[in-house]
């Protein structure tokens, strides 16, 4: 513990971010870093707990507390304050592949989880993170380290997102050669398509990729397994293959009027704009435009806020949230202590953004859709939304949605996009390798286990366990390929 009173001492503060009205005007990150010796005094915060509860990463009443990865967050902390940051970052590299991700757009389930926390502010832990890690770059630390002896196993990995790459990077740093074949033209998956830029600029992802391909992993692009290429090949050509290809079917909202022109899913919505940004800075045109139209997002979680940035961005006229659930308490309740995750109201980037332009927070809550209205020529004009009511179920005892009569209120809208979330992995995939899928359409396993009902084929990541978060999903690929090694080898030293 570099300082036992720093926590006393020193006040949280975050790094700086431009203001709303200024970042709106390109897609750019818009936090600044603090000063070396300001970050020193909040690694100097850390109060090197006796039982670090930041690191945990176990679900507590359905919730994760603490870091999945179970990051050594003292002890990097306790180096960062010393002024040892290359010994902090061998810290935080021997548990995390990509810090430099989860440093952008973790929701520090380890903040939430820090002692400081109980009482007072949590360390700056996430930024701390992006300091050490991005130190490593800069100095070089960080650089291609090819495995220096081969093991002759040839591993297929299908899907290049924070899942697989990590899976990847783990298995051909044991020595195995490692071939990532991803779907779309840019390697990286979500980190790539379905993060936009403003929390996670894409140089990041083409950074590690780069690094990737220069320790000896290969990529193939545009290789749709299932569909370009059949599965067969991949399970004849490899030793092992390990099936990473996310949680994407997206749930859909079933109302009449679905078929109007002008709806559509987040995920192609964010993907467009991300395209076309990085292919022509915006100029090609060839993207789902919210310029002047009225927006409604459907879902009120990280995607919809993803949304309501963008179509900020992009000069749309309004933007609605709409919000199934209640809206969260603004602290914790006595119902859900520390350390559980805390079920706590957040308001993220794009709702400040909209605030700023349009005046108010854009999220309207327990409502939901109950008709999309099209004009004569089958384009979307309106949206006919409904207010809702939890009751208790008479069978189940448990609280359900039920519209409150004469509640409708139809709201313009040219262009709804919807945000509520993934319902499983896509079948084709499943089905092109033979895999089982679960009762929630995602890849069958033993409990706690990665292979599968197929031999030699393992899975990873929101696939296997559905959707839910990058720290998550790498840790899935490290225990992924950790058990792949140990098929392979018949141990593991990983």
């Amino acid at each position: 513990m570099g300082k036992p009173n720093g926590f006393m001492e020193f006040e949280r503060t975050d790094n700086s971010a431009c203001s709303p009205l200024e970042r709106i005007k390109n897609y750019n990150e818009f936090h600044s870093p603090l000063s070396e010796e300001e970050r020193k005094k909040q690694a100097a915060r850390c109060m090197d707990c006796g039982v670090p509860f930041c690191q945990n990463g176990k679900m507590l009443r359905g919730m994760i507390s603490g870091c999945p990865l179970n990051n050594l967050i003292p002890e990097w902390n306790d180096l960062l304050y010393r002024d040892h940051k290359e010994q902090a970052l061998e810290r935080l590299l021997m548990t995390n592949n990509f810090p430099e991700f989860t440093s952008r757009v973790c929701p520090a389930l380890c903040e939430k989880a820090c002692t400081c926390g109980l009482n007072g502010e949590p360390v700056t832990v996430k930024e701390n993170e992006n300091a050490i890690v991005e130190f490593g770059f800069e100095t070089g630390l960080i650089k291609a380290e090819p495995p220096k002896v081969r093991s002759g196993k040839k591993i297929a990995v299908i899907g290049s997102g924070p899942s697989g790459l990590a899976a990847a990077d783990t298995l051909n740093r044991r020595g195995h050669s490692v071939t990532v074949y991803e779907r779309s033209d840019r390697p990286g998956g979500l980190l790539m398509y379905g993060i936009p830029n403003m929390k996670l600029e894409k140089w990041v992802v083409k950074r590690r990729t780069d690094l990737m391909k220069a320790e000896g992993v290969q990529f193939e692009m545009n290789a749709d397994i299932g569909k370009t290429i059949p599965a067969k090949e991949i399970l004849n050509q490899y030793d092992a293959v390990i099936l990473a290809c996310g949680s994407s079917n997206p749930r859909d909202i079933n109302a009449p009027g679905r078929d109007a022109e002008g709806i559509y899913f987040a995920v192609d919505f964010l993907k467009a704009t991300t395209k076309s940004l990085l292919d022509s800075a915006m100029a090609d045109d060839k993207y789902i435009s919210a310029k002047g139209k009225n927006v409604i997002v459907i879902g009120g979680g990280d995607t919809g806020n993803d949304c309501v940035g963008t179509s900020v961005r992009h000069g749309c006229a309004s933007v609605v949230q709409l919000e199934m659930m209640p809206k969260l308490p603004d602290e914790r309740t006595e119902n859900n202590p520390w350390p559980e995750y805390p079920r706590v109201c957040k308001t993220d980037y794009g709702q400040e953004e909209a605030a700023a332009v349009f005046g108010s927070d854009p999220r309207v809550y327990c409502t939901t859709v109950k008709e999309f209205i099209k004009d004569e020529s089958g384009k979307l004009s309106a949206v006919k939304t409904v207010k809702l009511e939890f009751v208790p179920d008479e069978k189940t005892g448990r609280n359900v949605p039920k519209e409150i009569e004469g509640s409708e209120k139809v709201l313009p809208c040219e262009l709804c996009l919807i945000a509520a979330g993934f319902l499983g992995a896509q079948s084709y995939v499943a089905d092109a390798f033979g895999v089982e899928l679960n009762a929630r359409t995602n890849v069958s396993t033993e409990n706690g286990k990665f292979s599968t009902n197929v031999q030699k084929v393992f899975t990873a990541g929101d696939m296997h366990i559905g959707q839910s978060l990058v720290v998550r999903a790498i840790r899935e690929g490290r225990d992924a390929a950790r058990e792949t090694d140990q098929y392979l080898m018949g141990y593991t030293n990983l």
